[in-house]
């Protein structure tokens, strides 16, 4: 008998995700499968959870709140499959099972269900994933690793595909090429290049758009000014590799974090847009009632609406709606005597009012007393904006201000409507995969993904903290808002709307955010050989796939029937690859949906 064989380009945990439910919807088929992964980086974790990293990079996610399992929350065709959190698999027999390093091992060994572990101990996790998802294939199957790239793949619909790998002379001949290639650089654009000549005429240091634990920091020099733009998660990294990575030590003094300088560092002066950090993450569990679904805003409907879809006029407003009602629902039923009415009524009078309209600001002012509880996304998204300071120092104190402020309310349960904020935030956002597929969507501008990571995929409030010992060691210096950078005078010049007229004059200027993928850019050599030979077709910059089962467009809109491709890279976004629990995660009813496909194509 002749075995179909699969090939998964790519081998982190949206490959371990897929070859986990193709093992699920195995009875689809019912025989064996012979699957080879390709990845320069390990197998399961791929290139952003690899173990080879700094010890000092956390998850921004709690132990309890993450998992590569299905659950009864997920809406799809194939079986649930069950498993262990990363918290639970911490703590269970499976540990053993996995060769683990001394650090890694004494991590785990104190791990709680509410840490933020490293992207070490997620390494582990990921590692003993792979091996489940292998195991589930049916009986005869074989999992073959290769530590390559793919760069070349050739076949129409009606051949076998020839998967071409680097430093390997001959081609892995496949049924189905399934595309998992995860986050990807691109080349220079022309802005960054000419940042980077500049510097390199002035005798400066510039840094890219980069995965910050990739970037080689040590071109950046101790002692100097070094202006950031960028305050999310890659600044977090940026900030602990170029602080605590260099030998400072945090300490805690009288209840405060302090931090003692090893005299290493720069001195980074950060800004961007917002002029704030992301939100530090909630230590708290809900005090209301549970979760539900979205109730207002549904993927279905929104795609019967005709023509081109509007994000602001017709997507944005029924999020928010339900973002809210998450919101209030934790604040009514968490914390009743907070509010003059009672659940049932606000919700069955909020069901009837759009949510920028006047009745519903008349609704929450009469039901909601505390301006602080009251919720407003325009303010949310912009704190500072229009707030000017007299001079940098001002700005100083109001910042490690509104930090501390943000994580006290973070760590407080008597806020824990945030945390149904939350909530909704993951509803919402569980639907948008199939808008965003559908290439109908204009508008957004990437305005909603930065929303709902500044709100929502926040660092863990430990690292803000520890932000504000930098600040007040002065390691940091905040920039502010609408923050600008000009390479001018043999420097770096950089100021705000902050504080107007005041100007940081740099020799470093270092971009922390993540490269935004570019189909016409990419560095990716298997991506440009296929666009440049017209068998992908271009999105905004992604790689245009079928919007009910993924399958590659070619240039003429045309499937490809033995290739398919998910990623964040693609137009069908289902970024994370693994989830908090009993959240219906997109990814992995994308991964049920493509696995199924596969295993149907090869019946």
């Amino acid at each position: 008998m002749t075995v179909p064989v699969v090939v998964l380009a790519g081998g982190g945990p949206r490959a371990a995700g897929l070859l986990e439910r193709l093992g699920a919807n195995a009875s689809v088929f019912g025989g064996p499968l012979e699957v080879h992964v390709v990845d320069p980086f390990p197998a399961g974790a791929g290139r952003v959870w690899r173990h080879e990293q700094s010890g000092l990079l956390r998850m921004n996610s709690m132990a309890e709140d993450v998992t590569v399992f299905t659950d009864d929350s997920v809406v799809c065709e194939g079986p649930i499959v069950p498993g262990p959190s990363l918290a639970e698999w911490a703590a269970g027999p499976a540990l053993s099972e996995v060769d683990l390093d001394s650090e890694v091992r004494a991590e785990l060994l104190a791990l709680t269900p509410r840490s933020f572990p490293s992207r070490r101990v997620q390494s582990a996790y990921l590692k003993w994933f792979l091996g489940v998802a292998a195991a589930s294939l049916p009986e005869g199957s074989v999992v073959r690793v290769h530590p390559h790239r793919v760069v070349g793949l050739d076949g129409d619909s009606a051949e076998r595909q020839r998967v071409r790998l680097d430093g390997v002379d001959e081609p892995i001949v496949a049924d189905v090429v399934v595309l998992t290639l995860g986050h990807l650089d691109n080349e220079i654009d022309p802005e960054h290049a000419a940042l980077a000549a500049y510097a390199a005429e002035h005798g400066l240091t510039y840094l890219p758009p980069d995965y910050t634990a990739d970037t080689d920091l040590s071109a950046v020099p101790a002692g100097e000014d070094i202006v950031v733009r960028g305050m999310g998660l890659a600044f977090v990294d940026l900030f602990v590799l170029l602080a605590e990575g260099r030998g400072g030590v945090f300490e805690r003094v009288d209840g405060t974090l302090v931090y003692r300088p090893s005299g290493r560092e720069p001195r980074l002066h950060v800004g961007s847009r917002r002029g704030v950090p992301y939100h530090s993450k909630t230590g708290y569990k809900l005090q209301g009632v549970p979760p539900e679904p979205p109730k207002f805003f549904h993927a279905e409907e929104i795609l019967a609406l005709p023509g081109d879809l509007q994000f602001r006029s017709q997507l944005w407003p029924s999020m928010a709606r339900d973002i809210a009602y998450s919101y209030y629902r934790e604040l009514f039923t968490g914390h009743p005597s907070r509010v003059t009415t009672d659940w049932e009524t606000f919700s069955a009078r909020f069901g009837e009012l759009d949510w920028y309209s006047d009745g519903m600001r008349e609704l929450v002012a009469r039901s909601v007393p505390a301006d602080e509880d009251r919720l407003d996304f325009e303010r949310l998204d912009r704190p500072i904006a229009g707030v000017v300071f007299d001079d940098s120092a001002a700005l100083q104190e109001y910042l490690r201000g509104y930090v501390e402020a943000d994580v006290a309310r973070r760590s407080d349960t008597a806020y824990s409507a945030d945390l149904g904020a939350f909530f909704g935030l993951l509803g919402v956002y569980g639907q948008l995969p199939g808008v965003l597929a559908s290439g109908r969507l204009r508008g957004d501008n990437g305005w909603w993904h930065g929303f709902f990571s500044y709100q929502a995929s926040g660092p863990p409030p430990e690292r803000l903290e520890e932000l504000l010992a930098l600040s007040r060691a002065g390691i940091v210096t905040f920039l502010g808002a609408d923050v600008w950078v000009r390479a001018e005078d043999g420097v770096f010049l950089a100021g705000g709307a902050s504080v107007p007229g005041h100007v940081v004059r740099a020799r470093g200027l270092i971009e922390a955010r993540l490269p935004e993928h570019s189909l016409d850019r990419t560095a990716d050599p298997l991506l440009r050989s296929l666009r440049d030979a017209g068998e992908v077709f271009d999105a905004e910059g992604q790689v245009r796939v079928a919007a009910d089962d993924c399958r590659v467009l070619d240039a003429s809109g045309v499937p490809h029937a033995r290739r398919f491709a998910i990623g964040p890279y693609t137009n069908n976004k289902a970024y994370a690859a693994f989830a908090r629990p009993r959240t219906n995660a997109p990814a992995f009813r994308q991964n049920d949906l493509v696995a199924r496909a596969v295993l149907k194509f090869l019946s």
